[in-house]
């Protein structure tokens, strides 16, 4: 590899200039290794931060990640492969219903997912809440369970990325979270690394996701479908409301509980609607044909599917779920539609209650979360219970509470209030 000097390429970038795949590659192969000290990377995503990166620039970043760790593959399963990645939100327990649903129609799920940090929720963490449910898998283990299941959700091995995990690490001590290059690189970089040959992206937009507008949420979307298509791998989004959270539980337990309500046949319409409609995305791109999603979820073959993915990774659903020792509720104090309901609010009282984390490696209280009586576009009587919270403690709900406040919004005026679920397509 050449040798190049690390001030040299932060000055290029400093002063807006587009860098070379091979001072990109250099950079994040010598930052890896520990010979570019961390200050240097910070000056770097820095400039980044303020003066962008191009199409070109982006895949080199992301390509130069994935070269530093290790690539699965799973071309012997003989079958298509796809994922999905959603960038976080409040009440959003699609995965553990998209995974299993996806499975039915022959395509393997290589579902690598995180754990939830702040007000958003982690896939692993809901899942945990099964008794004896294992995250951690060998790269063997997913590979025999993707041809006995089908599906496997996981955490991604130390293995995958290691420039992303300390470039994650880093952006978020030296504010340069919000750098859509940087974003984009990161979610990618994974999941070219995980193998999979196609991917639909879930890119939340509002108030409690990492993109409050649509506007950004569509760059977003645009530079990851941008990424993914130049590495080969096909790949599409859609944008999706966030402004309130995903159905009816907010919370570990209580999301595993509706997720399977849902593969019964029941559960929120919102869930329902944003499942299917990512569903048909990845039937697409994984060169299917059209076929009755909404079938597979209604007569029980995905709860199949789900029971025997959580069983191959030991979970026991026979077994209760977690339930909080406390619980209060808040009632309505007029009538009206309920016109908002702040998925961020919503989102941190959940979190204050137990049910996510502040730093990494913080338990989460897998009881913990929010019930929602109604949801927006419903009328509400005055008395009417409108949420229910539940901890493990008493001492938790104050905090909870002023969280809520003024976190939804009753219109007297109101006839009717129609919440647009999925927004865009970007593909």
């Amino acid at each position: 590899m050449n040798s190049f000097s690390a001030v040299e390429i932060i000055v290029a970038k400093r002063d807006g200039n587009a860098l070379s795949k091979e001072q990109i590659a250099w950079m994040i192969d010598q930052y890896t290794k520990g010979t570019i000290a961390d200050e240097q990377m910070s000056a770097l995503a820095m400039a980044i931060l303020l003066n962008g990166m191009s199409r070109q620039e982006t895949s080199d970043l992301t390509q130069a990640m994935v070269a530093s760790g290790e690539k699965l593959n799973f071309a012997s399963l003989g079958r298509p492969t796809s994922d999905k990645h959603s960038t976080g939100g409040v009440g959003d327990k699609i995965t553990l219903i998209l995974t299993p649903l996806i499975a039915c129609f022959g395509i393997a799920v290589p579902q690598l997912s995180g754990r939830g940090l702040g007000h958003t929720g982690g896939t692993l963490d809901k899942l945990e809440s099964i008794s004896g449910w294992n995250a951690h898998l060998s790269n063997s283990q997913m590979l025999q369970q993707l041809k006995s299941v089908g599906a496997v959700i996981s955490a991604a091995g130390s293995g995958l990325t290691p420039a992303d995990s300390k470039l994650y690490s880093l952006r978020d001590v030296t504010g340069t979270v919000e750098s859509i290059p940087l974003i984009a690189s990161s979610i990618m970089s994974k999941k070219i690394a995980e193998g999979t040959k196609s991917l639909v992206l879930d890119v939340k937009t509002g108030t409690g996701a990492f993109m409050k507008s649509v506007e950004r949420s569509r760059e977003l979307a645009q530079t990851l479908v941008a990424i993914g298509t130049d590495a080969g791998v096909a790949t599409r989004a859609l944008i999706t409301d966030m402004n309130t959270p995903l159905g009816r539980q907010i919370g570990n337990a209580l999301e595993v509980q509706e997720a399977i309500e849902v593969l019964s046949g029941g559960g929120p319409n919102d869930v329902i609607e944003i499942t299917i409609a990512l569903a048909n995305e990845m039937l697409a791109a994984a060169g299917l044909p059209v076929q009755d999603v909404a079938d597979a979820l209604s007569n029980g073959r995905a709860l199949a599917k789900f029971e025997q993915l959580i069983q191959a990774q030991g979970g026991d659903l026979a077994k209760p779920l977690p339930s909080a020792n406390e619980s209060q509720t808040i009632y309505a104090s007029s009538s009206g539609v309920l016109t908002e309901l702040d998925a961020l609010s919503v989102g941190i009282a959940s979190w204050r209650l137990g049910a996510g984390r502040e730093r990494k490696e913080d338990q989460v209280d897998h009881a913990a979360g929010i019930t929602l009586h109604a949801q927006v576009g419903e009328q509400v009587t005055k008395g009417q219970a409108l949420m229910t919270l539940h901890a493990s403690s008493e001492d938790k709900f104050a905090r909870a509470i002023e969280a809520l406040d003024g976190s939804f919004k009753l219109s007297a005026s109101a006839q009717t209030f129609e919440r647009q679920v999925v927004l865009e397509k970007v593909q």
